[in-house]
């Protein structure tokens, strides 16, 4: 089986997140597996890798572009470079106009290259016009919901023009959305199959708490099949804390203690235990619920913060950095992330929603117990003998949920026993690769080009 993900970053060349980092584990893992397997991304100025340039012309209403290629993991990573991408950064303000043209751009480029895969799997809204023009064409096509918040909206007379899509398909029936153009919608009513990164945000996202106004959309393609939840994997290799060179390594509980030490070290924290956080900084990750919570939390807790974001977050958060038992540290620093995952006792996750999220996946692996929002993939990866969920997005629950996990924490052996629990969780790739691969072998490539 040949299949072609279309993805707008992909980790090593391009990331950003969440997304970069399945972009660079899935495809690896289905070509383990045995699947012949290309993904498609543009070609950015800052890509982190020099392609080697295979193909060059104009594309009639796009201009010129080029094709680059570089292999990797027994994958073909193959990237499209057009006029709107040569600038530094990944994404800015004209994206949905961006993105309608590498969308347009993408299945010309790929039959000049004789590039026809079984299955044409998008990811996030960036991918949503591809899905769509290689629906049309007769291909078959698969859709992930990374994350449905972001859904790349647009003022529909205005970027009409830039799909190259049918009349017809300017309704509501196709990817018209309270009169703009939205590319989420695109790759959810083009799809043969649409998924989710987790069983649970599948569920969530019928319901108009979580649907973000398409849960209608979302609830017929549930009623028709066509919707179900992948749950994400982790890079067990890079991130392990057996092999980590960032961190003291360990194998068990009895090993992780001198990254313990080191953290406190490094940040001049006293004997109380660290809870850690790595995140966006971001009301969906509920950092305001821990912005509120800090006062109760500072007295039983050391916090350590790693995140960048919302300015008025930064700048509150910035002023909490005088406190002796906080340490924030604007933006994002790998190293730290992970020196934090090793040396914190536990992990705090207040998120409003989670499509999947990858952070508590990391600090299981390294023995640091959880404390998350019971949604989404928070639920479907946190056991309760484990970790500690609670139910309400508020400080009040985020509160109450550490201080139980610091009456836990005076049974050392409970904790011990819960740590050792979460290092022995499997969350690699080969599931969830397998789940795809099955999948994409159940399309049909028959449904009608138009939706009706």
């Amino acid at each position: 089986m040949h299949v072609l993900h279309v993805a707008s970053e992909v980790y090593p060349y391009s990331r950003s997140g969440g997304l970069g980092d399945v972009l660079g584990a899935l495809p690896a893992e289905q070509a383990r597996l045995g699947a012949e397997v290309t993904v498609l991304s543009p070609w950015y100025a800052a890509l982190a890798g020099t392609p080697q340039e295979v193909w060059r012309g104009d594309m009639p209403g796009v201009g010129p572009a080029r094709v680059g290629e570089l292999r990797a993991g027994g994958v073909r990573f193959v990237f499209l470079g057009l006029p709107a991408f040569d600038r530094p950064g990944l994404y800015h303000p004209d994206d949905v106009e961006r993105f309608c043209t590498f969308g347009r751009a993408a299945r010309p480029v790929l039959e000049a290259l004789d590039l026809r895969p079984d299955v044409l799997h998008g990811h996030d809204w960036q991918a949503g016009l591809v899905v769509a023009h290689a629906h049309l064409a007769g291909w078959r096509t698969a859709f992930t919901i990374h994350n449905l918040q972001y859904q790349g909206r647009w003022n529909l007379p205005e970027a009409r023009a830039w799909t190259g899509l049918p009349e017809w398909a300017f309704s509501s029936e196709g990817i018209e959305f309270h009169g703009d153009l939205n590319l989420m919608k695109a790759g959810l009513t083009f799809a043969d199959a649409v998924t989710t990164v987790s069983p649970t945000y599948a569920q969530e996202i019928t319901t108009p708490e979580y649907g973000e106004g398409l849960d209608g959309l979302l609830v017929r393609l549930t009623l028709e099949g066509r919707l179900s939840g992948i749950l994400n994997g982790l890079d067990q290799d890079r991130w392990n804390p057996a092999t980590d060179p960032d961190i003291v390594p360990f194998r068990d509980p009895a090993g992780k203690a001198p990254n313990g030490e080191r953290l406190r070290a490094e940040f001049g924290l006293d004997a109380a235990p660290i809870l850690g956080v790595v995140s966006r900084l971001a009301d969906q990750k509920g950092m305001d619920l821990l912005l509120m919570a800090l006062p109760e939390l500072v007295r039983e807790w050391n916090v350590v913060l790693l995140g960048g974001g919302d300015p008025l977050l930064t700048a509150a958060l910035t002023g909490w950095d005088h406190h002796p038992r906080v340490a924030f540290v604007s933006g994002m620093n790998e190293p730290l992330a992970h020196r934090i995952y090793a040396g914190a006792d536990a992990f705090a996750m207040p998120s409003r929603f989670e499509p999947c999220g990858l952070s508590q996946m990391i600090a299981l692996r390294y023995g640091t117990l959880p404390i998350v929002r019971a949604t989404g993939g928070l639920v479907d990866t946190v056991p309760g003998d484990v970790g500690f969920l609670f139910g309400d997005a508020t400080p009040q629950a985020l509160t109450a949920a550490c201080a139980e996990a610091c009456r836990v924490l005076e049974d050392r052996a409970d904790w011990e026993a819960r740590m050792t629990r979460g290092m022995e969780l499997d969350f690699g790739w080969e599931s969830p690769a397998r789940h795809y691969l099955e999948l994409y072998g159940g399309l049909s490539a028959g449904r009608p080009a138009a939706p009706r």
